[in-house]
């Protein structure tokens, strides 16, 4: 049986609504919190154990009954809606919120990336912050000498490693603070939402060093919205719904849980609560739909045929002009296609309140074969205010054929290309003089 890198049991985080926020901590509130973390865990365990303690007039539980163990090794991507309850539980293993109930054993070295602003001290260096984050993972200054070049070479911010962090863009904070947690060595490596920092070559290093460092037996648990980002790093996921743990196995089959809602199906998805549809003051989106030329609702499309992308949205205010627009990507986190509305009909045109239904035709032979993840959303134009962008609201299986009408043809081997389109092809033939044994000169022929 493998080793246990990490096991929660029964683990519940309780929140007072309304209650009162931290305020600004420094350096030293830091670490004296640090040291009294211990003391104010056993109050609370003692609190919690008898039926007389304070309590908030209204409570809400982000986390409740959540139990799982994850090898040594293993890269598991935890997933669900925004409020689900991902991030609460990542800072719990991570020490740096406590749990209300239940029970969290760690075994190993911990290094965490959550959200900007977490793991660094604004008042000091880049470099200052290196050294002090290699100093609570228990390192030396030597071992982390010999990592410092790496990280800083990796963030892209040699110029600016002696300057205090609070004077760095979010782009280089979170480049440095990846650099840090990716390059220190933990055991167990604990990412939140990295990839929603940073350009598209930043994100694709990040997922490469999680890949590598997943590879060479770190534990890794990937936070994160982005379906094909999941499903290229992680063999197995779990998916959080409401504070619970909804689905807890193979990604793809997570994935698919994930996407279809109650729907049973991951082409399309169908906000019946228009309170929980994504929206903007102007438009809100109602449904999301993968639909075949025949106008069947299918998540599995045949490479020949047309897919349309179907998205139906409400104009709450009229007069606005509106650019509705949709972006595939495949499962190694590669966008494929961004697509914007051309329709003439009401292109450069305000439209007045109503429920529209856009509909975007790739043609057949044109992508290739694997899963696609949809993102649809609304902007306003003049001025320009997005509406809403839901990501990776559906997604569809491209089947290839072996009849040999495909692009494919007669190869049977793997093609890794992210579009597959069927072009015309033409051949020109024209023969060599060749010389005979008996010195004469003759013509080749193409059989």
């Amino acid at each position: 049986m493998a080793r246990r890198a990490i096991h929660v049991q029964g683990l519940g985080k309780r929140y007072g609504i309304g209650s009162r926020q931290a305020s600004y901590s420094t350096l030293r509130d830091a670490v004296m919190d640090a040291l009294h973390r211990p003391i104010r865990w056993a109050g609370n365990q003692l609190c919690h154990g008898r039926t007389v303690c304070e309590e908030q007039d209204e409570v809400v539980w982000a986390l409740k009954d959540v139990s799982f163990a994850i090898a040594r090794g293993e890269v598991v991507g935890i997933i669900g809606r925004n409020g689900a309850g991902k991030s609460t539980l990542l800072k719990i293993l991570s020490q740096i919120t406590d749990p209300t109930e239940g029970a969290v054993d760690i075994y190993g070295r911990v290094g965490s990336l959550l959200e900007v602003g977490t793991g660094f001290h604004s008042e000091l260096t880049g470099r200052e912050n290196i050294y002090l984050n290699g100093a609570l993972l228990g390192m030396r200054k030597r071992e982390i000498g010999c990592k410092f070049d790496e990280m800083v070479a990796f963030a892209e911010v040699e110029t600016f490693i002696d300057t205090p962090v609070k004077h760095y863009s979010s782009g280089m904070y979170m480049r440095l603070a990846f650099a840090v947690a990716a390059y220190l060595e933990p055991e167990i490596l604990l990412v939140d939402e990295v990839l929603a920092v940073g350009d598209a070559r930043f994100q694709r290093k990040c997922l490469n060093k999680m890949q590598q460092v997943g590879h060479e037996g770190t534990t890794v648990l990937f936070v994160s919205h982005n379906m094909p980002a999941v499903a290229r790093l992680c063999e197995r996921a779990i998916l959080i719904d409401q504070g619970r743990v909804s689905a807890d196995g193979p990604t793809h089959k997570v994935i698919a849980r994930y996407l279809s809602d109650d729907l049973g199906t991951t082409a399309a998805r169908v906000w019946s609560d228009q309170a929980r549809a994504p929206r903007g003051e102007v438009a809100r989106l109602c449904a999301m739909k993968i639909r075949t030329e025949d106008g069947r609702v299918s998540e599995a499309v045949d490479i020949r045929r047309p897919i349309g992308l179907e998205m139906e949205y409400e104009v709450l205010q009229s007069g606005y002009l509106l650019l509705p627009f949709f972006n595939v990507c495949n499962e190694g986190a590669v966008h494929v296609l961004e697509l914007v509305d051309l329709d003439p009909v009401w292109r450069r045109r305000r439209r007045p309140a109503g429920r529209y239904v856009v509909t975007a035709w790739i043609p057949g032979n044109l992508l290739a074969e694997g899963t696609l993840f949809v993102s649809c959303g609304v902007t306003t134009l003049e001025p320009r205010i997005l509406q809403f962008n839901e990501q990776d609201v559906a997604a569809f299986q491209v089947i290839d054929t072996q009849d040999g009408d495909s692009a494919r043809g007669d190869w049977a081997g793997t093609m890794t290309s992210v579009v597959r389109p069927l072009l015309h092809w033409e051949t020109r033939f024209e023969p060599i003089l060749a010389v005979s044994g008996d010195g004469k000169f003759g013509r080749t022929e193409p059989w």
